[in-house]
C-alpha cells in the first residue's frame, strides 16, 4: 500500500507536518510495524485512519469512513498524555516500514516471512537514517509491539545503532481486540512510559 501516490494524501500530509512539526526539536519516535489498510494505508499518517485525522487532528478529508482500531487506541493515549499538541510537541508516531502490506485481503506484517524480512532490512534501514534526520532523541525509541516487532526492531537496532534502549508497549489493536476490559490500564501505562521520556 503506497498513499503517498493520492494528492490529497500529500495535502493532508503537508497539513499535518507543517502544524505538527514544523519546527528543529529532537522527538522520540513511537514506531509500529507498518501501515494497516484501514489507518495509515490510506491517510499516510501513522496509526492516523480518516476518522482521527479529521475529528482529532483537525485536518477534513474524503479519504473514508473507516475506523482502525490501533488509530482509536493510540489518539485515546494522546488525549490521556495531554492531547495532540502536547503529544506532538515531544514524539513522533512513525513505523519500520512506510509502506504497507496486504496478502489474502488482509493486512500483511513484513515479519511474517523470513524472507521478505530480509529482503525488507536494507530499505527499513534507509527509511530511518531519512527519519534520524528530521531530527529523532536517539537515547531511546518506543515501540508499539512486545513481540515479534519488537524482536525485529531490537535486531535491527542492535545491527545499526540507532536508539540507545527502546521500550516495548503493548500494540493498540493487540489491547483493543483481546485486552478490551483492561483498555484503561493499558492508557495508563502508555502515559507513563510517554511521560518517563519526557525531560
Amino acid at each position: 500500500m503506497n498513499p503517498y501516490v493520492n494528492q490529497e494524501v500529500r495535502d493532508c500530509i503537508s497539513v499535518f507536518y507543517t502544524r505538527y512539526y514544523n519546527d528543529t526539536t529532537a522527538r522520540v519516535g513511537v514506531f509500529g510495524i507498518n501501515p494497516g489498510r484501514h489507518g495509515a494505508g490510506i491517510t499516510g499518517i501513522s496509526f492516523t485512519d480518516p476518522v482521527s485525522l479529521a475529528e482529532e487532528c483537525g485536518i477534513p478529508n474524503s479519504l473514508g469512513t473507516h475506523r482502525e482500531l490501533s488509530s482509536i487506541f493510540i489518539y485515546d493515549a494522546i488525549r490521556a498524555f495531554g492531547g495532540l499538541q502536547a503529544f506532538t510537541s515531544s514524539f513522533y508516531l512513525s513505523a519500520l516500514s512506510p509502506l504497507g502490506f496486504i496478502k489474502d485481503g488482509i493486512n500483511y506484517n513484513f515479519y511474517d516471512d523470513k524472507l521478505f524480512a530480509k529482503q525488507m532490512e536494507e530499505y527499513m534501514h534507509g527509511c530511518m537514517l531519512r527519519q534520524l534526520q528530521h531530527p529523532l532523541r536517539t537515547d531511546v525509541a518506543i515501540c508499539l509491539g512486545t513481540g515479534k516487532l519488537f524482536a525485529a526492531f531490537s535486531a535491527l537496532n542492535k545491527r545499526h545503532s540507532y536508539f540507545g534502549h527502546i521500550i516495548p508497549l503493548e500494540h493498540p489493536r493487540y489491547i483493543l481486540q483481546y485486552k478490551r476490559k483492561s483498555v484503561a490500564a493499558y492508557l495508563q501505562k502508555y502515559v507513563e512510559v510517554f511521560s518517563s521520556c519526557v525531560f
